[in-house]
């Protein structure tokens, strides 16, 4: 490879890190052609970029961000990275499904929001909600007493209309 390839691959790599709120360096040693299109392809349904590249490209444009330094003893081996920019776990959830049905894909170390996490929380990391839930979560805990006032105001005028009929009556009586 040229130097000026090497340059341009860690430009990318360093381009897009700087972009990512998640960063998931897996070891995918062991995994078919096929396997690692279809694994291409869970992540990208996701819109996650997954990159793989040397380890000293990876650490030379990850040197460039700075701040990454808990994440260079992982990075031995074969190494791709699931890049997430709307929601920072996202890759963790395809790649815990992928590894659970081909046992091959292997999560070496992660970066949440600048956060280093090892590789062996994979399974919690995948359990944690998406931004899209906690927002809709958040929503509906807004909406739900609110849902409440029609049916509280309805009650009301219920109310209101049964004692205007009991006068009613009494009056005309």
């Amino acid at each position: 490879m040229k130097r000026t390839e090497k340059e341009q691959i860690i430009a990318d790599v360093a381009e897009v890190a700087g972009r990512a709120h998640g960063m998931f360096f897996t070891d995918f040693s062991g995994l078919t052609v096929e396997q690692a299109t279809e694994l291409r392809r869970e992540l990208r349904k996701s819109g996650i970029d997954y990159v793989v590249a040397k380890n000293t490209l990876i650490r030379k444009a990850l040197e460039q961000l700075g701040g990454y330094d808990k994440v260079f003893p992982g990075l031995k081996g074969p190494t791709g990275v699931a890049f997430a920019f709307d929601d920072p776990v996202a890759p963790a959830k395809v790649i815990q499904k992928f590894s659970e049905k081909h046992k091959k894909l292997k999560l070496k170390i992660c970066v949440i929001e600048r956060e280093v996490y090892d590789g062996s929380r994979l399974a919690e990391i995948a359990l944690i909600p998406s931004r899209g839930d906690v927002i809709a979560g958040i929503l509906g805990s807004i909406n739900a007493p609110l849902a409440g006032v029609p049916g509280t105001v309805n009650a009301v005028i219920r109310e209101l209309v049964s004692v205007i009929d009991e006068l009613g009556k009494k009056k005309a009586a």
